[in-house]
C-alpha cells in the first residue's frame, strides 16, 4: 500500500471521488493493444505472418490449424520481458500539484509453453499456456495525477488445449477452446480536503480481485502452391467480471464515505471484454535463402470501450456515466526471414497498430496511442532435435498528449507523455521428438 501523500486542493474535494472509481472501469493496457509477444521465435517478425508461419507449436497461439504442419512431438518453452518507459510531463495548463509520475512503465516478465503432437499424417493436437494481454502502471506517490491513478495492473494468462486435422494435402483447420485467468488491481489516492480549507493527508483506495473467461480460437491454413502459405484466423472475445469491495483507508471526510457508499462501492462491479480478433496472415518463400511474410487484423475495442462506469462527485451531488470512447484498431506487418547457412535463421519486421482512442479521449489511467513494432530475432539449428531463439521488439507510441478535466469541477490535468516506447526481450527453446 502506498503511503498516503499531502496535497492542498485546487477545486472540490468530492471531485477525487470520481477518478478513484472511473479508473476501476478501465485497464491498465498501455496502448490499447494485444501483446503479439510471448517469449517464441516469431517475436522477431513484429507480427508478421503470424497466421501463416508454422515453424513451432506456438503457432496455435495466433492459428490454431498450424500445429498440424508440425511433425512428431514438439515443445517450445519461453521466457520475455518487456520493459517500458512512459513519462508524464506537465504543461502550463496543468492545475494540479505534485511531481511528473517517473516512469510509469518499468517492466513485465513473462512465459510461455507450447506443445504439439502429431497424431498421424493428417491430425495433431496441441496445448498452449501464455499471457498475450495486459500490461501495469506504477506512478510515483505524489504524482500530480495521483488522484486520477497511481498503480493499475490486469494480467491476463491464457490455456489453450488444440486440435487440428488436415482436410486436403493442401487446407487445415484448427480450434482452440482457450480459458483466460483475470487478475485486475488498482490503487489511487483521495483527496480529503474539502474546498482545500484543510491540510489532511489523501486517504487510499485499493481494488482487486481475479476472475476467469471462456472464448475459442479457429483458423485455417491453406497451401496456394509450393512456395506460398495463407493462413486466417479468429479469436473470440472473452467476458471477465471482476466484483470486489474496494478497501478504503483513512478517508476522514464524512461527506465522502457518503458518497461512497451511496454510490454502492461496497459491491463494485467491472464487467471487461478482451476483444475480439481476426488475422490473415501469407507466408511467401522467394528462394532458398528469403522467405517474405504479412499480416492484417482487426480488433474489436469498440466493445470493450462500451462497458465501464465513471463516477463523478461534488458538494451538489454524485452521478455515474460511461465514458470511454474506445474504437476498433487495424493492425498491418510486413517481415522477412533470411537463411544466413543451415543452422542460422535472421527475423525481422515492421508493424503498425491503429490507436484505440482519438487524442480528446485519453485518459492517464491508461495512455494509448498508436503503435509502430520494430523487430529482429535469430534462431539457431543446435542439431535434429534443439532449436534457440532470441528476439528483439521495439514498440514506440511516440508523444501522447493529455487533457483530461474532472467533469463537476473543471480542474484539468495536462501534460504528454514523450516518446513512450515499450522494449520487449525474449527467447526460448524448441525440442522435437
Amino acid at each position: 500500500m502506498k503511503s498516503a501523500t499531502r496535497y492542498r486542493s485546487h477545486g472540490l474535494c468530492l471531485t477525487s471521488l470520481a477518478f478513484c472509481l472511473c479508473v476501476l472501469s478501465s485497464k491498465a493496457l498501455a496502448g490499447g493493444i494485444l501483446i503479439y509477444e510471448a517469449g517464441q521465435e516469431s517475436n522477431g517478425l513484429a507480427n508478421a505472418g503470424a497466421a501463416a508461419l508454422a515453424t513451432d507449436p506456438s503457432v496455435l497461439m495466433s492459428n490454431p490449424a498450424g500445429i498440424a504442419e508440425l511433425a512428431g512431438t514438439q515443445i517450445s518453452a519461453n521466457a520475455q520481458v518487456i520493459l517500458g518507459d512512459m513519462r508524464f510531463s506537465r504543461d502550463n495548463h496543468n492545475q494540479f500539484d505534485g511531481n511528473e509520475g517517473g516512469n510509469a512503465l518499468q517492466y513485465l516478465p513473462s512465459a510461455s509453453l507450447f506443445i504439439s503432437h502429431q497424431i498421424d499424417e493428417r491430425s495433431a493436437i496441441g496445448f498452449g499456456m501464455y499471457g498475450n494481454f495486459g500490461l501495469a502502471l506504477n506512478y510515483d506517490d505524489e504524482w500530480t495525477g495521483r488522484y486520477f491513478n497511481q498503480e493499475a495492473a490486469i494480467i491476463g494468462v491464457s490455456f489453450q488445449p488444440t486440435l487440428a486435422h488436415k482436410f486436403t494435402d493442401d487446407l487445415s483447420i484448427g480450434i482452440g477452446p482457450r480459458i483466460m485467468v483475470g487478475y485486475y488491481r488498482n490503487e489511487m489516492a483521495i483527496n480529503n480536503n474539502l474546498l482545500g480549507l484543510l491540510d489532511r493527508p489523501d486517504g487510499q483506495l485499493e481494488y482487486k480481485d481475479t476472475d476467469v473467461g471462456t472464448g475459442v480460437n479457429v483458423g485455417l491454413l491453406y497451401t496456394l502452391n509450393e512456395r506460398t502459405q495463407i493462413g486466417l484466423a479468429y479469436t473470440s472475445k472473452i467476458d471477465l467480471e471482476f466484483k470486489d469491495k474496494p478497501s478504503v483507508h483513512k478517508v476522514d471526510s464524512l461527506i465522502l464515505n457518503g458518497a461512497l457508499n451511496r454510490l454502492g462501492a461496497d459491491s463494485l462491479e467491472l464487467d471487461m471484454a478482451v476483444p475480439q480478433t481476426a488475422l490473415i496472415s501469407i507466408a511467401h518463400h522467394l528462394n532458398e535463402q528469403w522467405r517474405l511474410l504479412g499480416s492484417l487484423g482487426w480488433q474489436d475495442w469498440s466493445e470493450f470501450g462500451n462497458i465501464g462506469v465513471e463516477v463523478d462527485a461534488d458538494a451538489l451531488g454524485v452521478s455515474r456515466t460511461v465514458d470511454r470512447q474506445y474504437k476498433d484498431t487495424w493492425h498491418a506487418s510486413v517481415g522477412a526471414q533470411y537463411q544466413v547457412n543451415p543452422r542460422l535463421r535472421w527475423n525481422m519486421g515492421l508493424g503498425y497498430d491503429s490507436s484505440a482512442v482519438d487524442d480528446k479521449d485519453r485518459t492517464v489511467d491508461n495512455p494509448m496511442g498508436e503503435a509502430w513494432r520494430l523487430a529482429t530475432g535469430l534462431s539457431y539449428h543446435v542439431d535434429k532435435g534443439l532449436d534457440l531463439h532470441a528476439a528483439y521488439t521495439l514498440i514506440w507510441l511516440g508523444d501522447m498528449d493529455v487533457s483530461q478535466t474532472k467533469a463537476r469541477s473543471g480542474d484539468t490535468l495536462s501534460g504528454t507523455y514523450r516518446n513512450a516506447a515499450l522494449h520487449v526481450l525474449g527467447g526460448g527453446a524448441t525440442w522435437r521428438f
